[in-house]
């Protein structure tokens, strides 16, 4: 019996101990690295406008202004809401409708896409639209596109603001990022960055 007591004992210190360890101290000194070495990071990347918190350039948004780049579809549509109501009473929310390749719903999806995406870029093909413009992606929340998916849209969002093509192409070019360590991922665009300086561009953002 003092033998089973004992070894309960061993086994709810070595609990405890583990608990401290790594419930507690190694979050905090994990949390308080990070925000000495990587605050903004840490912090949820975000965007501010004369002090307003506007997005992240971690999480995309939904832009159906022509003037605008556009993202990625999402299944989830960014989490947006057509109503206050709908907003209270819906989870936030990320994912992807998860179709297989031969699911008709998700070619008629992007064949519904697609058909729209040349009606607002006049002039482009089908096989001038990158596949990332019409492929959802698993978190519904991607901020990126890649350079030829955002180059693709120069035509539009030139007609459509009033900027020269050579304007927009240099934003677009300015907000280009480079694979991680050089290797791991492709270029990118961030879809949230550009736009935010197109509006500044087009005056739509006061100081």
């Amino acid at each position: 019996m003092k033998r089973i007591s004992k070894s309960w004992m061993k086994a709810l210190r070595f609990s405890l101990v583990l608990l401290v360890l790594c419930g507690i101290l190694y979050p905090l000194a994990l949390t308080g690295v990070s925000q000495l070495l990587f605050p903004k990071q840490a912090n949820g990347s975000l965007i501010e406008v004369n002090g307003k918190v506007i997005g992240s350039t971690l999480i995309g948004q939904n832009f159906e202004d022509n003037r605008f780049l556009q993202g990625r579809p999402s299944a989830v549509n960014y989490n947006t809401y057509e109503t206050q109501a709908e907003a209270e009473s819906t989870a936030p929310a990320s994912g992807s409708s998860n179709y297989a390749p031969s699911n008709d719903e998700l070619l008629v999806r992007m064949e519904a896409d697609l058909n729209q995406f040349l009606s607002e870029n006049p002039g482009l093909t089908a096989s001038d639209v990158p596949v990332d413009l019409l492929a959802a992606s698993a978190s519904g929340l991607d901020p990126d596109i890649s350079v030829e998916a955002a180059m693709v849209q120069v035509e539009r969002i030139a007609q459509a603001s009033g900027l020269s093509n050579d304007e927009v192409k240099a934003i677009i070019e300015s907000h280009i990022h480079e694979p991680v360590l050089g290797v791991i991922g492709n270029h990118a665009v961030n879809v949230l960055a550009v736009n935010l300086e197109l509006a500044q561009k087009l005056g739509l953002l006061k100081d």
